[in-house]
């Protein structure tokens, strides 16, 4: 009920871009972000295949600094993230919530379950096409490479949805997203910006090899059936370690990296897992798309392709190190 009331609410709230940009009342810095969003829709059907449609030509401010939080939650010794099933998208490793009180009083009792638990606030998500998607209040702080970044990203999720696959969907999405950034950079001559753009990426990387690496750690102490205190003992350290191995590499950096306020509060199973839901799978598609010699309509085919396979074959051949 909350999260079709909370969709019937957004919907309500949506007005075409265009109108938006021609309201003389509209403050400036508002108006340009839209225009900007404006140009980017095109080139995400024009440049990139993805569908041409109603999505993100309309904008709502939804008075909140988040559309929704999500709810993810793990065992205390395990890295498999708690699943929640839907009518339309199937089934997830996160719960959301469009109001931050219900998803944190929820995030209580799952931890009074003795589950790890994380919270965090989305700024924009996916219908999945059902219906027109609009631009939110919420992304207008960002610059125009991360605007291109989450509409790239929500219209691949429209391009094409495995129900029950939430690691294939994110990898899929992911990769598309900075494919297309990338083009975006490329296509406005902007040099400077796609070099630090992919500085970035490359830092972003690091630290998801750092993760995995005390994923595959914590995998190892869970597997090993030693007793509770001592796995927790065992844990607590890992994560532990793994905090100092990024400060390691901020300060390499010059003290701003591109997970600083992630690592500034608690990490555990939950955090862990959601990460991976996101990244895990995102080599074996990049390999994909370098087979085809970056030619996107060949790569949706082949993506399509791997989606009629049973999760088993399609993990093999994508998700596999």
């Amino acid at each position: 009920m909350q999260t079709a009331q909370g969709q019937l609410s957004l919907m309500s709230k949506r007005e075409p871009i265009a109108r938006v940009i021609d309201d003389p009342s509209t403050p400036p810095g508002l108006r340009a972000k839209l225009q900007e969003v404006t140009e980017i829709r095109d080139f995400a059907s024009r440049e990139l295949g993805l569908p041409d449609n109603g999505s993100y030509r309309s904008y709502a401010d939804v008075g909140r600094p988040y559309v929704v939080w999500n709810v993810v939650a793990a065992p205390e010794f395990s890295l498999n993230a708690r699943r929640w099933c839907y009518p339309i998208v199937g089934c997830v490793a996160y719960r959301g919530y469009f109001s931050e009180n219900e998803a944190r009083s929820y995030a209580a009792k799952l931890r009074g379950e003795g589950l790890d638990v994380a919270v965090g606030g989305v700024a924009a998500y996916s219908t999945l096409g059902h219906f027109s998607d609009p631009i939110l209040n919420t992304m207008m702080g960002w610059d125009d490479i991360e605007l291109a970044s989450i509409v790239f990203h929500e219209l691949t999720h429209q391009l094409l949805y495995v129900r029950n696959d939430t690691s294939f969907n994110e990898a899929l999405a992911t990769t598309v997203e900075e494919e297309g950034v990338c083009r975006w950079l490329l296509h406005q001559g902007r040099d400077k910006d796609l070099a630090r753009h992919l500085q970035e990426r490359e830092r972003y990387l690091q630290v998801i090899g750092l993760l995995n690496g005390t994923q595959a750690e914590l995998r190892t102490i869970y597997a090993s059936g030693a007793a509770p205190p001592l796995m927790r003992e065992q844990k607590s350290a890992a994560l532990a370690e793994l905090k100092i191995s990024y400060a390691r590499l901020n300060q390499a950096w010059g003290g701003h990296g591109p997970f600083d306020s992630w690592f500034n509060h608690e990490i555990n199973n939950a955090h862990l897992a959601s990460i991976a839901t996101y990244y895990g799978c995102v080599p074996g598609f990049e390999r994909e798309l370098a087979a085809v010699g970056g030619d996107l309509n060949a790569f949706y085919r082949r993506a399509r392709q791997l989606a009629k396979l049973d999760q088993k074959q399609r993990d093999a051949m994508v998700c596999a190190k």
